[in-house]
């Protein structure tokens, strides 16, 4: 049985915040879960098909974050408590469905959990999703533990329904994966089956019904307002007359700071946790007692900026500071170390450095840039594609997945990035005002994901580009999900259907359509030069499967290789695939027989055939 089922309502466990938030919602009774893979909100899904495999909770990787929404949606408004979880730039493709789904409303608990990613340790942005809980005029929740978590999500749900709209469950990368000992609850019955009563004079958004809707919008963000003033997760420490208003995980390290400062008797501390609405009256009643009043957030000055408004409607002229140069800013996590030495500097209280260990005799750490794995085929991908466009001056639009470390030399294969299908799109803007050839990247899940409208933009308006498909069979960056174009029969599992990219392809109209196996150097670079050479769209599909999910599933792997004393030192090998297996040693180019998965794609561009398998991997 999986961990998360347990019934055992006071047993303690130890677990990631995703892990908590998972149960969180198994406790409430969810009924229905869908999500795009995303870091840092992945294991929350991996906890839920896990789960889906051994109880009545239903659960899609959905193709999209749009359309996970629309499911989780349609499902709430059966009266069937769900919950719609994505990253934070996850929330831009949901966004479509989200402003109008606010206006709908729900009926069974819908709560829609952002994972953001400040610092952006897996992301192109680091932007804060707390504004879209005002763009939306949604509530929203931010809790500070793993525990915290676990516990705020039945309330979310509980709110959701007593307001009838969905709730925004905003948690960043600190909260997502740190790790706490969770006391666990009872675990709620779902209702997994419910019916959609017609009224669409409410649900049909026309602009007359939308009127309406947005009137009853307003008020429902009222009655939140009134919510969020006795809210639990709105909470006040201390009684001094320094003010400090903090959220997240910013808690914890405003916590530690004042304890180490030593002055928790000069400082008033309110969490917030019920952080859209704002508690108007409540803030304002903090502001009255407080000389000055530092507001520390990780992101943008969502929290400041609002009390600041609610200080100028009551006249009230104490300083109230967060963003500033010599405070906190708006790029990048906060430590302990950071708040507390704010802290010092805002309150003008002497801040004592920790002393530092000692280094001096410890080396120092190599740089490891990030890399594709040992063995794999985008790389090989890479390299054909290298060879094929030799002497051609190019534009390479890339996207995002594990590919996306192609853009690294010596592959170099990348040259603009936006967003997820993004490659597909701006090939065609390349295409057309540029006289280069432009040759595009795009992964398999992402191509189910969003890169279909572009390629068939790309077809209709006869742009001229090559759109290379990497089809490694999952989703591999962010742990192994499924996707439409996974064959789940191969894994054992019954009940999906199989979509192909090929015929998707050919489907759309596209004009020149080849499959190549990456592995296989030579051919692969005779196709690519012929995609190249097409005028119009052309699109190649890699196909060949991740090599570290292969390794996960246990499959035999090829025999590992050794650079023999054929070897005349080239360095083709390194200088061209850069594998992870190389190394050098006493000036000559080694494998490591550990990381080789036997590709055979470095054998095969040795210009002296010096790379060869082990006759014995043991």
């Amino acid at each position: 049985m999986h961990k998360l089922l347990a019934a055992n309502p006071g047993q303690k466990m130890l677990l990631l915040g995703n892990e908590a938030i998972a149960r969180g919602a198994i406790e409430s009774g969810v009924a229905v879960a869908t999500t795009y893979p995303g870091t840092p909100s992945s294991e929350i899904s991996l906890n839920f098909f896990q789960i889906s495999q051994e109880s009545d909770l239903y659960f899609e990787y959905s193709t999209n974050e749009k359309v996970a929404l629309e499911v989780a949606a349609a499902a709430a408004n059966s009266g069937v408590r769900s919950m719609c979880v994505m990253k934070h730039v996850g929330m831009n493709v949901a966004a479509d469905a989200l402003m109008t789904l606010a206006y709908l409303g729900v009926k069974g608990g819908l709560v829609i959990l952002t994972a953001d990613d400040p610092f952006m340790f897996s992301s192109q942005n680091e932007q804060d999703n707390r504004y879209y809980s005002k763009l939306a005029g949604l509530p929203m929740l931010e809790p500070s533990s793993a525990q915290e978590a676990k516990d705020m999500v039945a309330f979310a749900f509980d709110l959701s329904e007593k307001l009838q709209q969905p709730v925004i469950y905003r948690t960043t990368t600190r909260i997502n994966h740190s790790t706490e000992v969770v006391v666990l609850g009872d675990i709620q019955t779902p209702i997994t089956q419910g019916d959609f009563i017609k009224d669409p004079f409410n649900y049909v958004t026309v602009p007359a019904v939308s009127r309406n809707l947005h009137v009853k919008l307003l008020e429902k963000l009222e009655t939140a307002e009134t919510i969020s003033e006795t809210s639990e997760y709105n909470f006040f420490s201390g009684d001094g007359p320094w003010g400090i208003v903090c959220n997240g995980v910013s808690y914890n390290y405003v916590s530690d700071a004042v304890k180490d400062l030593d002055i928790a008797h000069k400082v008033k501390i309110f969490r917030v946790g019920f952080s859209h609405p704002m508690p108007r009256v409540l803030i304002k009643d903090f502001l009255k007692e407080c000389e000055k009043v530092l507001v520390v957030e990780e992101g943008e000055p969502f929290m400041e900026e609002t009390i600041k408004a609610f200080a100028q409607e009551e006249g009230l002229t104490l300083p109230i500071n967060g963003k500033r140069n010599d405070l906190f800013s708006r790029l990048y996590e906060y430590n302990p170390a950071l708040v507390r030495q704010c802290l010092a500097t805002y309150f003008d209280v002497t801040c004592k450095p920790a002393a530092g260990v000692n280094l001096s005799d410890v080396p120092e750490i190599p740089q490891r840039p990030p890399s594709l794995c040992a063995g794999c085929s985008h790389r090989a991908t890479f390299y054909a594609v290298n060879k094929a466009t030799e002497g051609m001056e190019t534009i390479c639009p890339t996207d995002i997945g594990c590919y996306t470390l192609g853009f690294m030399p010596p592959l170099s294969a990348g040259d603009f990035l936006i967003c997820m299908g993004a490659s597909v799109g701006t090939s065609c803007g390349f295409s057309k005002v540029t006289d280069k050839k432009v040759i595009s990247f795009i992964g398999d899940s992402t191509f189910f994901h969003s890169g279909i409208p572009g390629l068939i933009n790309a077809v209709f308006n006869n742009h001229n580009f090559t759109l290379v498909i990497l089809d490694n069979g999952i989703t591999a960056m962010t742990g192994h999900q499924h996707h439409p174009g996974v064959d789940m029969k191969a894994l054992s599992m019954e009940g999906y259907a199989h979509v192909s990219i090929e015929e998707i392809v050919k489907a759309v109209g596209v004009p020149h359509v080849s499959v190549i196996r990456p592995y296989r150097v030579k051919k692969s670079i005779e196709s690519i030069k012929e995609a190249l050479n097409f005028k119009g769209v052309s699109v190649v599909i890699s196909k060949e499967g991740c090599t570290l999910f292969a390794k996960a599933l246990k499959k035999p792997r090829g025999r590992s290789f050794f650079v023999s004393e054929k070897c005349k030192d080239h360095r083709d090998c390194i200088n061209e695939l850069a594998c992870p297996a190389f190394f050098i040693e006493d000036n000559r180019v080694k494998i490591d027989p550990a990381l080789c998965s036997g590709c055979t794609v470095c054998a095969q561009i040795c210009p002296e055939h010096a790379i060869l398998p082990l006759k014995d991997d043991a």
